[in-house]
């Protein structure tokens, strides 16, 4: 028996939405749960179907995307991320609303609060009465199968979204190294994630 809640997948609108890092395709996406609806963009860039095409699945972050904090290393790995697909011609970025691990942008600003006065991010999310990651990647694996993919080569240093893809039924041919040498500001914040989160990178 199916377990798994009722979903369903509404792909919203397409544009076409040139950048800096060369011409994409943008769709919204709203993925129909019971109890919510989870929104995520995804920027396409050239065809991907034939060999597996590099996919990165990136949580919003307005700290980092938008402000260029230096606290966490999103926006460099977004960066990177487009680079890579650019690179390569063609590939996906998923882009999802979950701010600050899953638990909402004034949460994450709270949570800085506590980093400040020693608090590592998942202490701090843990003294709010979260989970260290709330993140869920049910929506982003259900949007690489909307594009046709059976197998992809991830740009992720987490398992967890490796896991996911492959529980839904996507091959992760290859896990691409997505590595942002550490800085004065993110140098513990990195270690967190590796040491606390089993995230896969050498520092």
């Amino acid at each position: 028996m199916n377990s798994n809640p009722p979903f369903r997948l509404e792909k919203a609108a397409e544009a076409n939405f040139p950048t800096r890092f060369g011409q994409f395709r943008i769709y919204g996406f709203a993925g129909h749960y019971p109890d919510r609806v989870e929104e995520a963009v995804v920027l396409k860039m050239g065809d991907i179907s034939g060999d597996p095409p590099l996919v990165r699945i990136h949580s919003q972050c307005l700290t980092g995307d938008v402000f260029h904090s230096l606290r966490c290393d999103c926006r460099a790995q977004l960066e990177l991320a487009l680079r890579k697909i650019a690179e390569a011609k063609r590939g996906l970025l998923i882009y999802e609303h979950q701010e600050g691990r899953g638990i909402g942008l004034l949460n994450k600003l709270r949570a800085y609060e506590l980093q400040d006065g020693g608090a590592d991010t998942v202490e701090a999310n843990e003294l709010l009465g979260f989970k260290a990651d709330l993140r869920s990647y049910n929506l982003p694996a259900e949007i690489a199968r909307y594009f046709g993919l059976r197998a992809v080569r991830l740009l992720s240093n987490n398992p967890e979204k490796v896991a996911a893809m492959e529980n839904a039924g996507v091959a992760v041919v290859e896990r691409v190294p997505c590595v942002i040498e550490a800085q004065e500001y993110t140098e513990d914040y990195l270690r967190t994630k590796q040491e606390k989160m089993g995230h896969l990178f050498d520092l």
